[in-house]
């Protein structure tokens, strides 16, 4: 099995068993520990690879315990603090802080068995930075992370390279990260810098205030477009693909059927918008799901979209090119939840509607 599939794998039984998970050692029990033994293949039960209460003295106080180290030649090289599932990680960074400067670990892990926070001291050498270099959500994976991840398997594990790697994942973050609360919020500075290259006229407060806005909505549209038109231009294959799949099935009827799926099928007619949301919805599901499960039907009176080309798992419906446009989506008893789109680009907006929806077809 891949290591996307085995990630994939974990990820649908951590969304099954979170909810039932109440305290710390549950937690490492049924999450943490398992990522480690299934997910990265070490061998949680061997003492002298990974370390339970692992001693870490900090200054005068002795014998403070980090929960896990993982030992690579003698030395630990990865220390891990865990949490309750439950619990948010921020207020526990300092922590593994004091733990990290007293070994000779290389990177830090602060893990609630949901979300994993890698450190390492790129900052200042033998002082654990205060931010993550990489973070990884176990109920929401995205493709991007997961080469990433695949670097502290067991097997493919290399302290060099990961350190070096390390230095690009933060700052590539600490940009992404930059933009999307520039999309989200737009402030002054930001706004100045882009009119100095649009706007000839002073930029008083009055103007940034007016332009801010009209900024926002400008970077969010343009990126949305983006996405859609190289996901359309890249997926284009998959229509013809689809359409002689349903040539084949259509010859499979006998000569009664046939003039009825010809008299159906005069009637259908797959749009460019159709298309787009398609692909648009597809790129959405693809941070959970293999790209490959999600499917279409179109029909006289909706275009669905389909998980495993399964039409009992439908995702959505759309109904588009119309006065008004409409997604439908399913509650968790198949009841039809209707909303209002601009356009297909609006469908971003329910990102977490969709995902929701496909998630209960995957546990």
């Amino acid at each position: 099995m891949d290591f996307i599939d085995v990630l994939k794998q974990f990820s649908a039984r951590a969304e099954k068993l979170k909810d039932n998970i109440k305290t710390e050692e549950a937690t490492k029990t049924s999450l943490i520990m398992p990522f480690f033994s299934q997910v990265l293949g070490y061998d949680i039960f061997n003492p002298d690879e990974f370390v339970p209460e692992f001693t870490a003295d900090v200054g005068i106080k002795k014998g403070e315990k980090v929960d896990y180290a993982i030992f690579l030649d003698g030395n630990p090289i990865i220390l891990i603090e865990a949490k309750w599932s439950g619990e948010p990680l921020e207020k526990h960074d300092s922590q593994l802080f004091r733990y990290f400067g007293t070994t000779t670990a290389k990177f830090g892990i602060l893990t609630n068995g949901l979300i994993y926070k890698f450190y390492t001291d790129l900052e200042s050498q033998n002082k654990m930075d205060l931010k993550p270099f990489l973070e990884v959500d176990i109920l929401n994976i995205k493709e991007s992370i997961v080469s990433e991840l695949r670097r502290f398997v067991k097997s493919n594990f290399n302290a060099d390279e990961v350190f070096s790697r390390a230095s690009d994942l933060k700052y590539s973050n600490e940009i992404k990260n930059y933009f999307a609360s520039q999309l989200k919020d737009t402030s002054d500075d930001f706004a100045k810098f882009i009119l100095s290259n649009v706007y000839d006229g002073l930029k008083t407060q009055n103007v940034v205030d007016k332009f801010k806005p009209l900024i926002k909505n400008s970077l969010n549209n343009y990126i949305n477009e983006l996405m859609s038109d190289r996901i359309t231009s890249a997926l284009k294959t998959e229509q013809t693909e689809h359409n002689i799949s349903n040539s084949d099935d259509e010859t499979s009827q006998n000569e009664n059927q046939e003039e009825v799926t010809e008299d159906l099928k005069s009637k259908i007619n797959t749009t460019k918008s159709e298309l787009e949301a398609f692909y648009i919805i597809k790129a959405i599901l693809s941070e959970v799901v293999d790209i490959s499960k999600i499917t279409y039907k179109d029909t006289v009176n909706y275009f669905g979209v389909l998980y495993d080309n399964n039409s009992i798992k439908w995702i959505c419906r759309l109904k588009l090119d119309r006065t008004t446009d409409i997604l439908i989506l399913p509650d968790e008893n198949k009841k039809e939840i209707r909303y209002e789109i601009d356009t297909v680009n609006d469908l971003f907006k329910y990102k977490s509607n969709l995902i929701e929806v496909v998630q209960r077809y995957i546990q």
